[in-house]
């Protein structure tokens, strides 16, 4: 089966153009920068080893993110209710409010993994700066917000690249164009 498709993305193939696809042939997926993102975590609540794995609750103290179209902070209180599952990689499970330095509330919620050797888990923790490159962390926001100027971000999906810090997280984010 041949389908005439437009593929509009300009970060891909640098221009509009079209193209003879076949079903099985793989669509271009495109990704424009949205923002970075940073948060300082308190000292996590450990639940302990529950019958899904080890339980961890990290809360927020504070944070920023800043981008082409937003900027502002990440507001204290949100949390990521982290599982170290039994296979040692660990589920995201977050929710923050993010408030814009023109006062707009962005609810944020996300999924995530993050598989890293122990031994590169102790040593961040210790302190030490690791190549984000030695472990994967990626992460899958979505946005909800009820402000005019940011309805957009209700409408996209996104992916983000995570760094552990000793006392945090950063991310580069992205929307899925």
């Amino acid at each position: 089966m041949m389908v005439m498709a437009i593929v509009l993305c300009h970060r891909c193939h640098g221009s509009l153009r079209e193209k003879q696809m076949t079903h099985s042939e793989p669509l271009p997926l495109c990704t424009e920068f949205l923002m970075q993102m940073s948060a300082e975590l308190e000292e996590p609540q450990s639940i302990g080893d529950t019958p899904l794995g080890d339980r961890r609750i990290a809360y927020v103290r504070s944070g920023l993110f800043s981008g082409p179209k937003l900027r502002g902070q990440v507001l204290p209180g949100g949390g990521d209710w982290l599982l170290f599952r039994r296979d040692g990689v660990g589920q995201l499970d977050v929710r923050i409010t993010l408030r814009t330095d023109d006062d707009c509330l962005i609810f944020v919620s996300y999924r995530g993994v993050s598989d890293m050797p122990s031994g590169v888990r102790q040593r961040i923790l210790s302190g030490e700066d690791i190549d984000p490159a030695q472990y994967y962390f990626r992460i899958a926001p979505v946005f909800e917000t009820s402000c005019e100027k940011y309805g957009w971000l209700n409408r996209i999906i996104t992916v983000g690249v995570g760094i552990r810090k000793r006392d945090g997280v950063a991310y580069s984010i992205y929307a899925v164009k």
